[in-house]
């Protein structure tokens, strides 16, 4: 089984490593167009193998997407940043032609593969795969939901001072301050959050979780890439294995959850067809409020790529 992870930063590299530790396949191409950052980074993983004992293959690529021809999975993490005076248009606008580009190699060389989304914005860069690819939904999706649970869960953990294993939760909607995390779908060991964590405590864990990007960003001055690159690795884990496992992920809505034609994050079972199934929750009207505001934003920013 091979992967190929584009982009060799922070993220990426993440996601590489953990690939490769967890023998998830037995090679990881790694692909980006700064000459010898991929090589360098995959050299590294690889001889970190006889100390930490896995097989997996490590192999770098300065933009030769020949080395990933039939990759099984594809997690694309490129695109730049937003600097200081660009605008989120002018944002949306320089990273939708990397994800375009690369994209259109993944097709060419791995036609029958599973696109995973980390770039950014992740909704609107996962609905620019899906129209370049021209792929079916399940097999283009964004990875976020992942992550922000995982923040949800850690902050919960650290509130209750317990472990974060014993912790399961699910969010919907957009990657960002509009995303939607359901206390009621909360559990502690199957014992329900909101008995065990008081409303107003709840309330300041959910805007946290938020917002739990941008307070990264400004403790280390740039975004985080340990969770992003193991959250993306453990779609890739789900995939490979036919785990079957339960994650939110972006995927594109077509009538669940009354939407149509909007990439939002969802709960869905993940396995080697990449998206078996979208689960439909029964939201109450608080949380189908909350989603449908998401839904707009989402819709917006979707629009931007549409009239660049």
């Amino acid at each position: 089984m091979k992967v190929t992870v584009v982009g060799a930063g922070n993220v990426g590299a993440t996601c590489a490593d953990v690939l490769a530790q967890k023998e998830v396949c037995n090679e990881v191409i790694l692909v980006d167009i700064k000459e010898g950052l991929s090589e360098g980074k995959a050299l590294d993983i690889f001889q970190k193998s006889p100390i930490n004992l896995y097989d997996t293959r490590t192999i770098g690529s300065t933009n030769d997407y020949t080395l990933t021809k039939d990759s099984d999975v594809v997690v694309i993490t490129s695109g730049l940043p937003r600097k200081p005076g660009m605008s989120r248009d002018d944002l949306i606008g320089t990273n939708a032609r990397i994800v375009e580009s690369v994209t259109q190699n993944i097709v060419k060389y791995s036609p029958d593969s599973i696109i995973i989304i980390v770039s950014n914005p992740l909704d609107v860069m996962t609905y620019q795969a899906h129209l370049t690819s021209n792929f079916d939904r399940n097999r283009v999706m964004g990875m976020a939901g992942i992550l922000d649970t995982a923040r949800y869960r850690a902050f919960i953990a650290d509130e209750l001072n317990i472990s974060t294993k014993d912790i399961q939760a699910v969010l919907l909607g957009g990657h960002g301050d509009t995303m939607v995390p359901l206390p009621r779908y909360t559990t502690v060991a199957g014992i329900p959050v909101t008995e065990l964590i008081n409303k107003n405590k709840l309330n300041e864990i959910i805007e946290r979780t938020k917002f739990g990007g941008g307070e990264l960003v400004k403790l280390m001055g740039t975004s985080a890439w340990y969770a992003p690159g193991a959250a993306a690795a453990q779609m890739v884990e789900s995939i490979i294995k036919n785990q079957k496992r339960i994650f939110p992920v972006c995927v594109k809505l077509e009538g669940e959850y009354n939407i149509d034609d909007c990439y939002l994050g969802v709960p869905v079972i993940l396995g080697s067809n990449g998206i078996d199934k979208v689960i439909e929750l029964d939201l109450n009207s608080e949380e189908t409020t909350l989603l449908q505001q998401s839904r707009e934003h989402v819709k917006e920013v979707m629009s931007v790529l549409e009239n660049l």
